[in-house]
């Protein structure tokens, strides 16, 4: 294991009625910016449970709406206008991953009178930002804590990762029943996404680590039991509950507890194809990784066979290293599909047309890869493997 600091200021208030911690959480009077998504918060009774807390500590609300799925630096930009104009004290994300990575480059830009776009891209440094809080709706990406965004500058056909511990939520609600709305096919995303997430803490190169690797194959495994159970019953509290820990779990920090921090290249790679073609994240990651998982086997399964032996019920009786390994890519990817999800990039009508932009876009910021170290060529190799 490697030394570390474990931190996550983000108080979590999880289960059903949670939402009555909100007015505690804000001082009376304060300038609140509600930023949501499409409305469906104001179909599913979350915007009227949310603002009923706010009326309790007689807040002054103003309202961000119509978030996109990959949010776009024009909404941060408008965000953060209102708050600088408004006076606002307060942002309270109340969505899925993207609104909640809205809000925190909102809030980044709040505090700085240039455009949202330098401190995404690292031109200026993050040195404060407008505190916020989170109601989610939609287990998937882990935003609701942790301090790392995603944010689309649709103009330049760029989509950037980035973070600063500026912006980790004050304090997130997680209320399993605010997911019983979302529908099937976000549903298989938010699974999705969230396995990736363990999978990329699960490929790193640190020895001595059985505990946090025995922990993050027991959370693949409960997504892996769980996931089907939920798709046949999408208003199940149990169901939900359960993957709605996992995704806030699977990246808020625990599973990188000792190592390197894991190998995040087929995030890289789906936000160059996500920039360009704009497609769903979760769906972009399904058809990415089993591919990623076959590249990287070729030079060493090493690892590929450890989790198909221990997380996907590979036998490993009679096969060599590579043999189960590249059955386990096959069974994650069988997986996936049997849920619903994307198997090729065709299925989002994407052929090869676009290739080497999506190259280039991956490499907008030098270092692809931790487990293994992607080239050009790599990239290329993998996106030809998922036609």
């Amino acid at each position: 294991m490697k030394p570390f600091l474990q931190y996550n200021p983000t108080r979590l208030y999880f289960g059903k009625d949670k939402i009555k911690e909100l007015a505690g959480e804000l001082h009376y009077g304060v300038k609140v910016l509600v930023v949501y998504g499409g409305g469906s918060i104001k179909r599913n009774g979350v915007y009227d449970a949310v603002i009923t807390e706010l009326k309790k500590v007689n807040a002054e609300v103003h309202e961000l709406s119509g978030v996109e799925p990959n949010p776009r630096l024009t909404t941060v930009e408008k965000g953060s206008a209102i708050c600088k104009k408004e006076g606002i004290d307060f942002l309270l994300a109340v969505g899925g991953g993207s609104v909640i990575d809205c809000t925190k480059a909102i809030a980044a830009g709040a505090h700085y009178e240039g455009s949202a776009w330098d401190l995404i891209t690292q031109k200026e440094p993050i040195e404060s930002a407008l505190p916020f809080g989170t109601v989610l709706t939609l287990a998937a990406t882990g935003s609701e804590m942790n301090s790392v965004s995603v944010i689309t500058n649709w103009e330049t056909k760029e989509k950037l990762g980035w973070g600063s511990p500026h912006v980790f939520p004050t304090f997130s609600v997680l209320d399993p029943t605010y997911t019983f709305s979302v529908p099937e096919n976000h549903t298989v995303y938010g699974i999705v996404d969230s396995m990736s997430h363990a999978l990329e803490h699960y490929f790193h190169r640190t020895s001595n680590t059985q505990m946090i690797d025995g922990f993050i194959e027991s959370l693949l495994r409960t997504a892996i039991q769980t996931g089907p159970k939920l798709l046949s019953d999408l208003e199940s509290y149990d169901h939900r509950e359960t993957m709605m820990y996992i995704s806030t779990t699977a990246f808020n920090g625990t599973l990188s507890n000792g190592t390197d921090g894991g190998d995040w290249a087929t995030h890289r790679i789906e936000h160059a194809v996500s920039a360009v073609y704009d497609i769903p994240h979760g769906g972009g990651l399904a058809i990415l990784f089993p591919n990623w998982l076959e590249h990287v086997l070729e030079e060493d399964p090493s690892r590929v066979k450890q989790l198909a032996v221990n997380v996907l019920g590979v036998s490993s009786e009679g096969k060599s290293d590579y043999e189960v390994a590249v059955e386990g890519a096959r069974a994650l990817r069988t997986f996936w599909n049997s849920l619903g999800a994307p198997s090729r990039l065709a299925d989002y009508e994407i052929d090869d047309a676009e290739f080497e932009s999506m190259v280039e876009k991956t490499f907008i910021k030098p270092g692809v890869g931790t487990y293994k170290e992607l080239d050009r060529e790599s990239v290329r190799d993998i996106l030809k493997r998922s036609l």
